[in-house]
């Protein structure tokens, strides 16, 4: 009978260096936890939302 023959699994391709998070700077950290911020940005989108939605709306009777 033949010998199987064993193959070396092909190596690995490091992918760290191609995908990784970048750090928060000081200021993003802040604007993530400030709650000010948060409800400006709450305002915001409501306010977007509230305009596309009055702009569906048009026309309908």
């Amino acid at each position: 009978m033949s010998e199987r023959k064993v193959y070396a699994p092909a190596p690995r391709v490091q992918l760290r260096d191609a995908f990784y998070a970048t750090k928060p700077t000081a200021w993003t950290r802040y604007l993530r936890t400030s709650l000010p911020w948060q409800l400006v940005r709450f305002a915001v989108i409501n306010l977007r939302m509230i305009r596309i939605i009055g702009l569906s709306h048009r026309g309908r009777s």
